[in-house]
């Protein structure tokens, strides 16, 4: 039996960014912030979406956050992008936050659901190129 699933998961989808969580992105417990996480994975599927989309995207909604592990100062935050549905003028990504520990350790430490809607440069929505 595993103690940990997270220890032998592995992430799914592409690799959107890396960043190092900081002291300045603490809480009173040293913990890092969950809208500084939020904020990683909101840029994380913005990239990937745009890039999908040949140019801007909004984001319109965000579900099903669960947060699973804490993230601490010095941990390195990877997030993947999964494109797991696509309308008209919409793209919805599952993001995986994944944080590498000292020592090598991978940990999965949120996930969330992620719509980002295509957009002219006046703000109203378009269709997908």
């Amino acid at each position: 039996m595993v103690s940990d699933p997270n220890e032998i998961a592995h992430p799914t989808g592409e690799l959107a960014i890396r960043t190092v969580a900081m002291p300045a992105d603490t809480n009173a417990n040293g913990d890092i912030f969950g809208g500084w996480l939020l904020a990683q994975m909101d840029i994380a599927g913005g990239i990937t979406a745009a890039s999908y989309a040949g140019g801007r995207v909004a984001t319109v909604g965000i579900e099903a956050m669960a947060f699973h592990q804490p993230v601490l100062v010095g941990d390195v935050l990877c997030a993947y992008a999964n494109l797991i549905k696509t309308g008209r003028t919409s793209l919805t990504y599952l993001i995986e936050a994944w944080v590498e520990r000292v020592g090598g350790r991978s940990l999965k430490v949120t996930e969330g659901k992620f719509t980002y809607v295509a957009i002219e440069k006046s703000g109203v929505s378009r269709p997908l190129r």
